[in-house]
């Protein structure tokens, strides 16, 4: 069964489309769950629904080897800290990561794909 690393952008698209996810093994980066809870503004009951859908997947947390592969993503490539985080936090579980940005797609980094390609 192949590992998901889901993008921040991956999860609110899913969220607004009402789309279910395929079976699988999804992970989110804690980079990630800080970008989706502290959007100014969120509703209470938003942040209750956020909270809920993050809590079926398995949280990335900032290891000291996602912290080197992320200093080394940055050194090498153009990518923002928090973008660097989840192709670090992808690499480092080695999941696929699931992505709308163009920019993880072109990086060639870790291996990337679209939310349909699941």
């Amino acid at each position: 069964m192949n590992k998901y690393l889901l993008d921040t952008n991956t999860i609110i698209y899913a969220l607004n489309q009402g789309l279910k996810l395929k079976d699988g093994r999804y992970l989110v980066s804690v980079i990630t769950e800080i970008e989706l809870l502290s959007y100014a503004n969120l509703t209470k009951s938003d942040a209750e629904v956020l909270k809920s859908l993050l809590s079926q997947f398995e949280s990335v947390e900032l290891t000291k080897s996602v912290k080197e592969k992320t200093i080394q993503i940055r050194k090498e490539s153009k990518l923002k800290l928090p973008d660097s985080i989840n192709v670090a936090s992808a690499l480092d579980n080695n999941a696929i990561l699931v992505t709308s940005d163009k920019q993880f797609l072109n990086a060639q980094i870790v291996k990337t794909i679209e939310l349909h390609q699941i």
